[in-house]
């Protein structure tokens, strides 16, 4: 009888609870929602904009033609997003966040809980690197390619865990400049990516490209601070090309002839920021 009641008792707060919750994500207004995430963007220098951003019961938001960018341009187009907080963990005073959207053919997915110890975590799949305006906007590149990614970050402000993952199949990259500094067209069959985060120190500990006819590697350290784009670059990008390729693109590699190494090896020394890099 004893335990009837209690289970009983416990199912009438946690249906409270979420009555609570539900009436409050009703009765903030959308605008507020809206403003409240455009100004967030804005501290970090960054724009939002959306065809369309409305509620989504019971607990939370979503969004159509969501457009993210920075005085640049368009970095990040989504056609659908949506977020939404998860009920059970409210029950014992965690706030956690399930998100998902839609990039062209491809999805992400994943989880933010802004606790004080913070996790971050984001799953893509199938995207396709021609559908993300950042290497456009930012770099001028035409690139293509499959690609997928897995993060996963925990900790607190200044004393993250956490890595990146990547890999991209079949990716095609033309027009791509450092700086001022023009790299050579190629086509890769493969393209592997680690990133690792220890507190603020970000290391790159593997960025592989491998192509038809040369081979890429992309290391060192690009700090985890905020925003990522001011952070201060340390790496050092490779290229190895076999002598038919460099024939065909001779141009380009006397350009960087003063970074050649050993005949065949060119390493570049890669400053300035994540947003605006330069070869030295």
């Amino acid at each position: 009888m004893m335990r009837s009641r209690t289970l009983a008792i416990s199912a009438w707060i946690l249906a409270a609870l979420f009555l609570i919750a539900t009436l409050v994500i009703i009765f903030i207004p959308t605008g507020d929602i809206q403003g409240a995430l455009v100004g967030a963007l804005a501290r970090k220098g960054y724009t939002l904009r959306c065809g369309y951003f409305g509620k989504a019961f019971p607990l939370g938001v979503k969004a159509r033609n969501v457009e993210i960018g920075d005085a640049r341009g368009t970095l990040l187009k989504l056609d659908t997003a949506s977020a939404r907080i998860s009920f059970l963990p409210l029950c014992v005073g965690r706030v956690a966040i399930n998100y998902r959207g839609e990039i062209g053919k491809g999805s992400m997915e994943g989880h933010f809980s802004p606790q004080q110890n913070m996790r971050f975590s984001l799953k893509l799949n199938d995207v396709q690197l021609q559908d993300i305006p950042f290497f456009r906007t930012a770099t001028g590149a035409r690139v293509s390619g499959n690609l997928k990614s897995n993060a996963d970050f925990r900790g607190v402000v200044g004393n993250y865990r956490g890595e990146v993952r990547l890999s991209v199949k079949n990716a095609v990259l033309n027009g791509v400049k450092i700086g001022q500094t023009p790299l050579p067209d190629a086509s890769f069959e493969a393209v592997q990516g680690l990133y690792r985060v220890n507190g603020t120190r970000g290391t790159l500990e593997s960025f592989t490209l491998q192509g038809r006819g040369i081979y890429v590697r992309l290391k060192g350290e690009i700090p985890f601070t905020s925003p990522m784009g001011s952070a201060p670059i340390n790496l050092t990008l490779e290229l190895m090309p076999k002598p038919v390729f460099l024939e065909n693109q001779k141009f380009v590699f006397l350009l960087l002839s003063k970074y050649l190494t050993t005949p065949g090896h060119y390493q570049l020394p890669v400053r300035g920021t994540l947003a605006k890099p330069a070869i030295q």
